[in-house]
């Protein structure tokens, strides 16, 4: 997988609140050929999501047996409720037909994607979301309005965290206003994989 011809899996992260879906998002409705990596999940589907579409869903048993198998490049547990994981499969042959691959996962998940990458013999380019400022980042989670005092508080104690990886990423973009950001976050893309 480390042919030139091929461009790397581009590792989105970044801290609640930042925009990261909003900048993907904007990248996605103007060049659609990029393609958002489907986690699989062992928790149970929500109104209208759909089987390969939002996520893949499968049991507890069946996402197990997959981990041990090693097809999946990260996983979470998330507090012992579900299972969350990259597969690999998809990801190789996305990468193979020179189609930009995008994972948008939290700082735990690059390192681990990162390490399982390199033993696949797969390249990553790891891109951190930034906030112009904590200040920043405050006012928008909380402008959110879609937590409580308690999460929010608990989610910026996350942020401090997540800031301090910055450093281990390969390239950092400041989310100052949308469409910049996906403006540059395109241009990786497109620098990546000759488009």
């Amino acid at each position: 997988m480390t042919d030139s011809r091929h461009g790397r899996l581009i590792v989105l992260c970044g801290p609640a609140g930042v925009g990261k879906g909003t900048v993907l998002g904007r990248v996605r409705e103007q060049h659609p050929q990029i393609w958002l990596s489907v986690s699989a999940t062992t928790r149970k589907p929500r109104p209208g999501e759909v089987d390969g579409v939002n996520y893949f869903f499968m049991t507890e048993q069946e996402f197990l047996a997959k981990e041990d198998a090693g097809e999946f490049l990260e996983t979470a547990d998330v507090f012992g409720l579900a299972h969350y994981g990259t597969p690999v499969k998809p990801v190789v042959e996305h990468l193979e037909q020179n189609i930009p691959v995008i994972l948008e996962i939290d700082i735990q998940g690059a390192r681990s994607v990162k390490q399982r990458a390199g033993e696949l013999g797969l390249d990553v380019m790891t891109v951190f979301i930034a906030p112009p400022s904590f200040e920043e980042l405050e006012r928008r989670l909380v402008g959110r309005g879609t937590e409580t005092p308690e999460q929010q508080a608990k989610r910026l104690e996350t942020a401090k965290i997540e800031l301090a990886a910055e450093p281990e990423f390969d390239k950092v973009i400041v989310n100052n206003v949308v469409d910049d950001a996906a403006n540059e976050l395109w241009n990786l893309i497109a620098t990546e994989f000759n488009l």
